[in-house]
């Protein structure tokens, strides 16, 4: 007779963590008398794992294969691939509306365009005009002129022209002398209305949204990884020499001096850039036929790698527009947050959604500041210097040069207007009706007619509604990461 266990704990057993599947088998094979679950053998088990692939490209792992040899050059070549074709694919995006801010960014709008567009297109309804009314009576069609100026007849004003013959274009609304690769001004009071004219234009079309492209691309990969690699070479060099570089106090001054220098280091692919963009795209009158081409003729007829880099031009607005670009999103956040009373110790992890209003505010105050500098520097590039031949640009452009930032600046609010897009009603005569007959309709007159302050800021809707974009999606990512999904 045996006698029953004291205790359950004597006979309890640990069960196994470990899953084990035996594949069914076939009926009337010798493996079917056995069980399913055979926890011992392990040689016909298959075991569970997080990942089945340890690449993490167009995959869904994180982390790289370990292999024996070391150095996979075919995995490296795949990720630089595909971070190449992902980095284009998001400039490509983004393009027309960098292409049609460029554009309105070096447009010229001179104020007197539109009074001298309508003494053009008046003489041209009247020349018109006298001709259909002669043309009923042929003894006056074919008079002498010199007759009819004796009997008190007024003939129209000939057109002006060069000693070769050609009619002399008196105003940049004189669409009979503009020439065929430059688009109409002054029918653009936008960044999406550029897009539009420079799509619809017969010299351009849909594929001008995306010139320059390919530079661009370079240009934010090279600036992505330079400016890492020049803060922590101004902070090798500097910090035995100025120890206080540590401090908190002086924390702005290798960011900025980095964002400087790596914008003054890729300076000609941005001054490449943008004669891209403002060139036309007809074979017949383009300039350059593609960024390679663009740096040779740059390097070889504008003074080689010094009037590239050290004409000043083109070094100083370098210069402010790099500082600033590095300056504005590292100050201005916080100097508002303090401003609000948010506090003067405001950070993204204690309250993201005031930090995030903090930083919308900075970007729309930093834009503000930013985009004068960017229109005059744009300007700057479009001019050509040395023994260039001139860039036949798709928009208007100021015939004489600018001679340097403040003149430039100071031009531009003097000499243009900002009251886009330009509504010219040319003054026209009824047929048989008297020439006192005729009504001149005008437009109201406004501050914007006599200030071109409007032409610093074009395309500022375009990068507003961008800082609004990402202040909405940080705001919702903030929501999503606090709504319960830690523990996941």
């Amino acid at each position: 007779m045996t006698s029953a266990p004291t205790s359950l704990r004597d006979i309890y057993a640990a069960p196994s963590n470990a899953w084990s599947f035996v594949p069914a088998s076939l009926p009337g094979s010798p493996e079917n008398s056995t069980d399913i679950y055979s926890p011992g053998t392990s040689s016909s088990s298959y075991e569970w794992s997080t990942r089945t692939n340890t690449n993490p490209l167009f995959d869904l792992s994180a982390t790289y294969a370990s292999t024996e040899d070391g150095f996979d050059v075919k995995l490296v070549a795949q990720g630089l691939v595909t971070a190449a074709l992902s980095s284009y694919a998001s400039q490509a995006l983004t393009m027309p509306f960098e292409v049609g801010k460029t554009l309105l960014q070096v447009q010229w709008v001179p104020r007197d365009a539109e009074e001298a567009a309508m003494g053009v297109t008046t003489d041209l309804a009247d020349e018109e005009e006298e001709l259909s009314d002669t043309s009923i009576d042929n003894e006056t069609y074919f008079a002498d002129p010199s007759k009819l100026e004796a009997e008190g007849e007024t003939l129209p004003p000939p057109r002006v022209a060069d000693e070769r013959g050609y009619v002399v274009r008196q105003s940049v609304l004189d669409e009979a002398a503009t020439p065929e690769y430059v688009m109409p001004l002054g029918s653009a009071d936008g960044t999406w209305g550029m897009i539009k004219q420079l799509g619809r234009f017969r010299s351009e079309g849909w594929l001008s949204l995306w010139k320059g492209l390919l530079t661009t691309t370079v240009h934010e990969a090279l600036y992505n990884g330079l400016q890492p690699s020049c803060h922590a070479i101004l902070q090798y060099i500097l910090s035995p020499i100025f120890p206080s570089l540590s401090s908190a106090s002086s924390s702005l001054l290798l960011p900025v001096a980095s964002h400087t220098l790596a914008g003054f280091i890729l300076s000609p692919l941005q001054l490449v850039r943008t004669r891209l963009i403002i060139q036309s795209a007809n074979p017949r009158f383009r300039t350059y036929s593609g960024p390679i081409d663009a740096l040779s003729q740059i390097l070889a007829h504008e003074g080689g790698l010094h009037g590239v880099y050290l004409h000043p031009h083109l070094l100083i607005p370098t210069l402010l527009e790099h500082t600033l670009r590095g300056l504005i999103p590292l100050t201005l956040p916080a100097l508002i947050a303090s401003y609000l009373g948010f506090g003067t110790h405001l950070s993204p992890d204690m309250h993201p959604v005031l930090w995030n209003i903090s930083e919308l505010l900075g970007d729309f105050a930093g834009s503000l500041i930013m985009l004068p500098i960017e229109t005059i520097r744009r300007r700057l590039q479009a001019q050509v210097r040395g023994t260039a031949k001139p860039l036949r640009a798709c928009v208007e452009v100021r015939p004489a040069p600018y001679n340097g930032v403040v003149d430039a600046l100071w031009h531009i609010i003097t000499e243009e207007r900002s009251d886009l897009p330009l509504r010219t009603r040319a003054r026209r005569k009824s047929k048989g009706k008297a020439k006192e007959g005729a009504v001149e309709e005008e437009e109201k007159s406004s501050w914007l007619r006599s200030t071109g302050i409007g032409q610093l800021y074009r395309g500022l809707g375009v990068r507003l509604a961008v800082g609004f974009t990402v202040f909405v999606l940080a705001s919702l990512s903030d929501k999503e990461s606090d709504g319960g999904w830690a523990e996941l």
